[in-house]
């Protein structure tokens, strides 16, 4: 698939077929993930592959099972209709469009800084390098014909996850993503239109 093709077909999926993924596929995706810039030129991220449905169920044990729409009214930071309604389709699929999914991928990054109170921008700098490699995992998903969503772990729910993967304290999950084949009436959310025309600008505001 041509790379543009790939970034214009690169969407949220949260319904999918049930379709396996094969190993070397996945072995390509997470490969890519390898391929984006890393802070310091260490790339000293693990990936946790989880495809046994009971592991994902233990996994995923404190993600929320219960949101509905109504949770969706209360969020009161949401004013545009286009979100609100992109909002109605997620929250209420957060644990069902994981655990629907041909796998989870748990991307792992080392704890270098305390990225929730950082000194300056450039404490987050490995923060920024792992979502960088979250995004070229996510468009070679795309490449080759698969869909992803993410949840960003909240509460107890990465110390669960840490419990059963039973990886090193020094590491942390940026999120989980979920991956597989899209179904053919998967819901996708619209997207707030971007004028590329007033948001680019030349050599000043």
């Amino acid at each position: 698939m041509e790379f543009y093709e790939a970034v214009n077909k690169r969407r949220s999926v949260r319904d999918f077929t049930g379709e396996a993924i094969p190993e070397d596929a996945l072995m390509r995706i997470i490969g890519a993930a390898y391929k984006a810039p890393a802070n310091d030129h260490f790339t000293d991220w693990h990936f946790v592959i989880v495809r046994d449905k009971e592991v994902m169920r233990r996994v995923l044990g404190g993600v929320p099972q219960d949101l509905t729409v109504r949770d969706v009214d209360d969020m009161t930071f949401i004013s545009d209709p286009v979100q609100k309604e992109s909002y109605q389709i997620a929250v209420p699929k957060q644990y069902r469009m994981l655990i629907a999914a041909a796998a989870v991928i748990i991307p792992l990054m080392k704890r270098k800084v305390d990225i929730l109170h950082p000194s300056d921008l450039s404490d987050l700098n490995c923060y920024a390098s792992v979502w960088c490699s979250i995004e070229n995992l996510w468009l070679a998903a795309a490449s080759e014909g698969y869909g992803c969503n993410l949840r960003i772990p909240r509460g107890r729910e990465e110390s669960i996850a840490q419990s059963v993967l039973g990886f090193p304290d020094e590491y942390l999950i940026p999120c989980f993503i979920g991956i597989g084949r899209p179904s053919p009436d998967a819901v996708l959310t619209r997207r707030i239109p971007v004028d590329l025309k007033t948001q680019i600008h030349w050599n000043k505001f």
